[in-house]
């Protein structure tokens, strides 16, 4: 089992501490997940929400209404700084005092407003009133640099996917108590590919004491990219991943680990020419996926220089740092059940990520469903409604 690296340590050890309310010395201290605004998006009666699902192609049954908010709540940022981020929040309409919680996490998003709380069209929110429908609480962080967070996204940072649900929790947390409603302290946990692996590193930091107040109660991530440098670089260089997808992932995960590592001095030293110096610019969160897509060359091996096609194939120093910051979420021994699904026909992210996920979990607790041969867009719709189902038949809601 690989150690934990010293910067994931830090940034989950700052959970324990509060942010400022602004940058003068005399401000009063704020804790993290404080809220700093909340916005009514849908209101729902139960009838409403059953047609809202179905619209939505999601036929689970609904047990009550749902009231949803975009919440703006205080975290930090990925090297610990104090920032703010957005997430959706959806309470069901109960008269139980006690809710039970399910934390979503949501898959690529390359454009801030297609985030959960603040696009009203996408899956990512439907999936989440989905959870909500059968009363639970269900929140869906929108990470950060997303939604109505400032700055760009860290994309597949997994202490930062952390701080942000945590946080996110915790002014869930706040808001219900504002509607009489106590929360349940172990948490239900899912989400969808780049949510997967998010999913499984909040699982890992809830049981491991990173965010006090809280626990983990069952996880069930799909089709996450668990293993960065043994399954799906390499896949993405031997063209088992799509070669548009794979030139996608790297351009956006280079460039997001930049900011954060320091990777490289200039885009050229990474990036072949025309698009090295453009490539920033095409993930700074205004660009809708079919503009970076078709700027983008078509193979990994016409995006990369050689030095950092090497360096993708071997990651060394600061590369290898920020690789282990996304990899290891599954390096931890659950002492709850862990459901993994992912599918075989998957090229966008591929199987092997899951069974190495299932290997690196050392119990007998985790399993993992194969959806069959079936493209990565359809795990989700078919993995979610079985999701629901064993979440009601665990631990279901109060």
């Amino acid at each position: 089992m690989r150690s934990t690296p010293r910067s994931v340590i830090a940034l989950l050890a700052a959970a324990l501490l509060v942010a400022p309310a602004c940058a003068s010395d005399n401000a009063p201290a704020v804790p993290r997940g404080g809220i700093v605004s909340t916005t009514p998006v849908a209101h729902l009666s139960p009838e409403q929400t059953t047609t809202y699902l179905a619209d939505a192609n999601i036929g689970t049954p609904v047990r009550n209404g749902v009231d949803a908010y975009r919440v703006v709540y205080r975290t930090v940022t990925a090297t610990g700084d104090p920032t703010t981020a957005s997430g959706l929040v959806v309470l069901p309409r109960t008269d139980s005092r006690r809710l039970r919680v399910v934390t979503y996490e949501h898959g690529t998003l390359v454009l801030k407003s297609d985030a959960p709380s603040v696009n009203d069209t996408r899956a990512d929110r439907a999936r989440t009133v989905m959870f909500a429908a059968a009363g639970y609480a269900a929140v869906a962080p929108d990470y950060l640099g997303l939604g109505e967070g400032p700055g760009t996204h860290p994309y597949s940072h997994a202490p930062s996917e952390v701080s942000a649900s945590v946080d996110l929790l915790r002014a869930a947390r706040t808001m219900a108590v504002g509607q009489q409603h106590d929360v349940d302290p172990d948490i239900l946990v899912t989400g969808f590919s780049q949510g997967g692996q998010a999913a499984t590193a909040l699982g890992k930091a809830l049981q491991g004491g990173a965010a006090p107040g809280f626990g983990l109660a069952a996880l069930a991530p799909i089709s996450g990219p668990y293993d960065v440098q043994h399954v799906e670089t390499p896949g993405a260089i031997a063209g088992r991943v799509l070669p548009a997808v794979a030139v996608f992932y790297l351009a956006y995960w280079i460039t997001a680990m930049n900011r954060i590592y320091h990777l490289y001095d200039r885009p050229s030293d990474a990036f072949q020419e025309p698009i090295a110096d453009r490539i920033e610019r095409l993930f700074d969160g205004h660009q809708n996926e079919m503009t970076i897509g078709t700027a983008l060359p078509v193979r990994p091996e016409l995006l990369l220089t050689p030095k950092f096609l090497a360096l993708a194939q071997d990651p060394t120093g600061p590369a290898r740092e920020a690789v282990a910051d996304s990899d290891g979420t599954c390096d931890w021994t659950p002492r709850v059940p862990v459901h993994l699904y992912a599918a075989t026909g998957d090229r966008n992210v591929l199987y092997a990520n899951a069974e190495h996920c299932l290997q690196a979990m050392h119990t007998d607790r985790a399993t993992l469903t194969d959806l069959g041969d079936i493209d990565h867009s359809a795990t989700a719709p078919i993995a979610l409604p079985q999701i629901l189902d064993w979440f009601q038949r665990e631990l279901p809601a109060i």
